[in-house]
C-alpha cells in the first residue's frame, strides 16, 4: 500500500495551527538552496500561515542524507536522485518527490585556456583533462560533486588521479570552491543559483550551459517515523504539502532576486 504524503492530521494542522504555536521542524538541505536566499523568501510565508518554525541545516547532499539517516532532521531537500532513492529504499524516508529544478554550468576564466566553451559538457571536461589546466572540485560528496564525478566518468576521464596537480579538491562548499577557482584560474562546475548570487566573479564567465546532462533536479523527502521515531511527522508533512502544492510552488516560481528566476517548480511532474 502506498503511504499518502500527508496524513489527515497534517491537513487539519495546516488549517488550524495558530501562529503562536511552538512547533518546529529541522530540514537537512543543500547549500545551494540556502545560499541563494530561497529559504529567506519561502519560510516567512509558510511560518506565518502555520506557526511552524522551520530550521534549515545547510550542508552538501551526502552529509544531509547522512544526518537525516542518523535521525537528525525531519525532512530533506537535496539534489542527487540516486542517493535519494536509495535513502527511501532503505526505509529511512517515506517517498521522494520532485520539487524544483535548475541547471549546472561550467564557469572559468574568460581567456578559456582549455578551449572548453560550448554546449557540450563532456567535450569541455575532456578538453580540460587533456590540457591539464586547473579545475576546482568541491570533493565533498555534495549533489554537485556527485554530478561532477558522474560527468567526468561519462567523459572517460579520471581527474582524481591528478589530485593535487591540476585537479584541485577543496572539500568545501560551493562558495569556497568558486573563490578558489577564481583565485587560481580554475574551471568550476557549479549550480546556476549559486553562481548568479556569487559576488567574486572576477573575469570568470559561464563557458558551458544548456547541455541536457546539466539538468539539476531537487527532491523532497520526509524522514520516516518508523526509522526515526522522533520525527515531527505532522509538521514535516504539513511543510511538504505546502511546498508541493500550489502555494509553495508559486512561491518558488516567484523567487527572482534581481529579476532573475533561480529555481523552477515541477512538483506536478
Amino acid at each position: 500500500m502506498i503511504r499518502p504524503l500527508v496524513t489527515a492530521a497534517a491537513l487539519a494542522l495546516l488549517g488550524a495551527l495558530p501562529a503562536t504555536a511552538q512547533s518546529h521542524i529541522t530540514v537537512q538541505s543543500t547549500t545551494s538552496t540556502q545560499n541563494s536566499g530561497l529559504y529567506e523568501h519561502l519560510l516567512p510565508i509558510f511560518e506565518e500561515k502555520t506557526g511552524i518554525d522551520v530550521r534549515v541545516v545547510a550542508v552538501g547532499t551526502g552529509q544531509a542524507l547522512k544526518n537525516a539517516g542518523n535521525c537528525d532532521g525531519d525532512m530533506l531537500i537535496t539534489h542527487a536522485r540516486a542517493a535519494e532513492e536509495a535513502f527511501v529504499a532503505e526505509g529511512k524516508g517515506l517517498a521522494r518527490h520532485p520539487l524544483m529544478y535548475n541547471d549546472f554550468i561550467l564557469v572559468g576564466p574568460a581567456a578559456d585556456p582549455a578551449s572548453a566553451a560550448g554546449d557540450d559538457i563532456l567535450a569541455a571536461l575532456s578538453a580540460i583533462a587533456e590540457s591539464e589546466v586547473p579545475f576546482a572540485s568541491r570533493a565533498d560528496d555534495s549533489g554537485t560533486n556527485k554530478a561532477e564525478l558522474a560527468l567526468w566518468s561519462e567523459a572517460g576521464a579520471d581527474p582524481k588521479a591528478a589530485s593535487g596537480t591540476w585537479y584541485l579538491e577543496t572539500g568545501s562548499g560551493m562558495g569556497a570552491t568558486l573563490n578558489l577557482g577564481t583565485a587560481q584560474g580554475a574551471y568550476v562546475l557549479t549550480d546556476r543559483a549559486t553562481w548568479d548570487t556569487f559576488a567574486n566573479k572576477g573575469d570568470f564567465e559561464i563557458l558551458v550551459e544548456g547541455d541536457s546532462k546539466l539538468f539539476n533536479q531537487y527532491g523532497l523527502i520526509v524522514v520516516s517515523p518508523a526509522a526515526c521515531p522522533a520525527t515531527r511527522i505532522v509538521e514535516a508533512e504539513t511543510f511538504a504539502k505546502w511546498l508541493l502544492g500550489p502555494e509553495g510552488q508559486d512561491a518558488i516560481q516567484a523567487f527572482a532576486p534581481n529579476g532573475k528566476q533561480l529555481f523552477f517548480p515541477n512538483a506536478a511532474e
